[in-house]
């Protein structure tokens, strides 16, 4: 394979890391085995590169110079939690304001990776090391082990407003970056909520019915995390971009309803504590479909605080409370940057979408492979 050398800042970082697996927060579950029998074949390989306009060191030649722009940009605003954010902008009445439209993608993985045990925080050269190995590894996509090319409708997440971060996971608590252990009833709705051959086991989202954006907000693949906050001195609303779901939060100090009162989101109250909006959300469907965090249940109770750290950035904080699901509570917390030009697009996805039909086929063909070459 062809060496390439990117220069940026005080870094040079080879792209022979390119094609290795990079550990991101909106990584998927490890599939079961039986969804990749015969995945690995030189023969199916080759055959959907062939497929392919071109390969993977073709892709990244076609956008170098774009991906040198966008890193040569980022490099120079690394986030650092430990910095004081700048004074928040305010509305007309008063309040802190987080109107616009932000997004969520990142490339900080949501649990700690084990080597890095003990170490919260890169210093600012090795964030941007980091960064700048998953961009390459973004723009460098092997044809054979996509199913969409992100780049070229301009979706990669180095093609956003999304930069470095000194943070090594995006969970903070517990100390370790790793998601507490999971309880029995918690194991037992991760085994339930696998993606199996059925059409029942793929989440509504896969089968475009609802979208994928929580809450709570945990990215999880490519530019699905596009919000835009719409406020008033009584509410704030996000209307987020995949299947554009819509959350409307009063601010006016309103009770909750009873347990009994549910909703597939969940039903939130928010209000004001200095410059951050507090969100807290409970009573979610009994019956949701939970992708991230997988295992939840209906009763998590969640806190989240966007607190607004200067002209163009949002910082998420959100932490999840459920003794059935998980040993103890966590929280994460991401930066948004906001999106310029401002906007989010239309969700072109429908139930009727001949991809889920396609995907669940092809599953339960290699599910019975899988059990016919098990039996030999």
């Amino acid at each position: 394979m062809r060496r390439k050398t990117f220069k940026s800042g005080a870094m040079a970082v080879s792209v022979a890391a390119m094609l290795g697996v990079y550990d991101v927060a909106w990584a998927q579950p490890e599939p079961p085995p039986s969804a990749l029998i015969n995945q690995g074949e030189t023969a199916t390989l080759e055959a959907a590169r062939a497929a392919s306009l071109r390969d993977s060191e073709e892709t990244f030649a076609y956008f170098e110079e774009d991906v040198d722009a966008a890193l040569a940009r980022a490099v120079e605003r690394v986030w650092d939690p430990e910095r004081t954010p700048e004074p928040a902008p305010r509305t007309p009445w008063g309040d802190p304001d987080l109107r616009g439209s932000w997004i969520s993608a990142t490339y900080t993985p949501l649990e700690r990776p084990r080597e890095l045990a003990g170490k919260p925080l890169y210093s600012v050269q090795e964030a941007i090391e980091a960064f700048q190995t998953a961009v390459l590894t973004d723009a460098s996509v092997d044809p054979a082990t996509v199913h969409y090319d992100w780049t070229e409708f301009g979706m990669d997440n180095w093609q956003s407003p999304i930069r470095p971060t000194r943070r090594t996971s995006l969970i903070i608590d517990p100390p370790d970056g790793r998601i507490p252990p999971l309880t029995a009833a918690g194991r037992v709705r991760w085994d339930e909520q696998a993606r199996r051959e059925t059409l029942q086991s793929r989440h509504p989202t896969e089968r475009c019915i609802v979208g994928s954006e929580g809450p709570p907000r945990v990215p999880f693949i490519q530019q699905i995390g596009e919000s835009r906050i719409v406020q008033t001195r009584d509410y704030v609303m996000l209307i987020m971009q995949s299947n554009n779901d819509v959350r409307v939060i009063p601010l006016d100090g309103r009770p909750m309803p009873p347990p009994s009162v549910r909703a597939w989101l969940g039903i939130s109250r928010g209000h004001f504590e200095g410059d951050t909006l507090v969100i807290e959300t409970s009573n979610f469907d009994e019956n949701r479909t939970w992708v991230r965090p997988r295992g939840a249940a209906g009763d998590v109770h969640l806190v989240e605080r966007l607190t607004r750290a200067g002209d163009d950035t949002i910082v998420y904080r959100a932490t999840l409370t459920d003794p059935t699901t998980w040993e103890a509570p966590w929280t994460y917390e991401i930066i948004w940057p906001e999106m310029v030009p401002p906007g989010i697009y239309e969700w072109a996805c429908h139930e009727h979408n001949y991809g889920i039909i396609n995907v669940v086929r092809g599953a339960q063909i290699r599910a019975e492979e899988y059990e016919a070459q098990s039996q030999d």
